[in-house]
């Protein structure tokens, strides 16, 4: 492992060696404007499970790649109209930008649904690294899984196993980093931007600029109802290990509530068939995703109307950490439950033949 110092004396220096490195398969902490990050060739298979090693997928969320401008990003996603806004807005800037993958980087940097999240940083050591490269480089943050964020050269090094130390061929020091947030990410592979994950600081810019209380979401097909239910739980993974997830469903019969249900299955790698508990009030699956193990509840009190009939089901209990809880026609069946609070409510309406309206709220 070396350690470079950054300074403007040896900036020029700095860039070919961490180019060598890259080059020969290298993994590279460096600087940018949010936190240190970890970076390898990203279109090299053996430099990518490298970097997996040195740090775990998080479950099944896109790597980063950073890279000069949107030209170059172009190579490796398909930039829609919302990524275009978004690109104009914001970049270069504190802001990930999730695209359609073109299927042309290593495995396991695009996410399982074949999306690729987009880094065009404020920080011109970045910029130029990926233009001397002239390829993608990984942009995750540097710090050990569930350690804290990597400010400074000590915050990652002392939070590292030898093993992990010892995958790392080039440290690019800048000094202390500005306490900034990382990223902001926001999925445009829907049809409405979706915020995967804010900050304080860009928070109310970007709520001003783009988002609303309620997102709405076009579906075209039952396929994409389900994608649309698995990039939500996607979002709201960390809230459903910590403390568990309680979703509610409104619709007319018919509307897709049930599908929706099976899109959460399907994201909890579920193998057996999602039906509608209409007549069986609740019914239980078990689900062991990414080495979580937990429990998918889906419930449908809807032909109940006594209060005391709804407690026999005691639903306060099922809601814990690692449990996601699916409850269909919520609107009306919600006074039966009064002590529980949804942590997303979604609405769908169908709006033409296999088309559906989805509006989320979320807590």
């Amino acid at each position: 492992m070396k350690i470079i110092k950054l300074t403007p004396n040896n900036y020029r220096q700095t860039i070919k060696e961490a180019i060598g490195v890259f080059k020969k398969g290298g993994l590279v902490i460096y600087p940018t404007e949010t936190v240190y990050g970890a970076g390898v060739d990203a279109t090299q298979q053996r430099a990518v499970d490298k970097l997996l090693h040195y740090k775990s997928r998080r479950e099944g969320k896109p790597l980063s790649i950073a890279v000069c401008d949107q030209k170059m990003a172009e190579n490796y996603v398909v930039v829609n109209k919302q990524a275009q806004q978004l690109y104009q807005k914001f970049l270069p800037g504190p802001f990930t930008i999730i695209s359609q993958s073109k299927g042309n980087l290593a495995r396991g940097v695009a996410s399982e649904f074949n999306t690729l999240g987009i880094r065009i940083p404020n920080y011109q050591l970045i910029l130029d690294l990926a233009k001397e490269l002239n390829s993608a480089i990984t942009a995750t943050s540097a710090n050990a899984s569930g350690k804290k964020r990597p400010y400074s050269i000590q915050d990652i090094l002392n939070n590292l196993s030898q093993k992990q130390k010892n995958l790392i061929e080039l440290i690019i020091d800048a000094g202390e980093l500005p306490k900034n947030d990382p990223s902001f990410v926001i999925d445009t592979t829907l049809s409405t931007p979706l915020t995967i994950r804010d900050s304080s600081q860009q928070n109310f810019d970007f709520n001003k600029k783009l988002n609303k209380k309620a997102i709405n979401f076009i579906s075209q097909s039952d396929k994409e109802t389900q994608e649309i239910a698995g990039k939500i739980l996607l979002k709201n993974w960390g809230k459903l290990k910590e403390k568990g997830l309680v979703i509610g469903l409104n619709g007319e019969l018919g509307a897709g509530k049930t599908v929706f249900a099976k899109g959460i299955a399907k994201f909890l790698k579920i193998e057996e068939k999602i039906t509608s508990p209409t007549y069986t009030y609740l019914k239980e699956y078990q689900f062991n995703r990414h080495q979580i193990k937990g429990n998918f509840f889906h419930l449908d009190l809807w032909k109940i109307n006594d209060p005391l009939d709804a407690q026999t089901f005691q639903v306060k209990k099922l809601i814990k950490s690692k449990n996601v809880l699916a409850i269909e026609w919520w609107t009306q069946t919600k006074t039966l439950l009064p002590k529980i609070s949804p942590d997303l409510i979604i609405n769908i309406k169908v709006i033409a033949e296999n088309k559906r309206q989805l509006t989320l709220f979320e807590k």
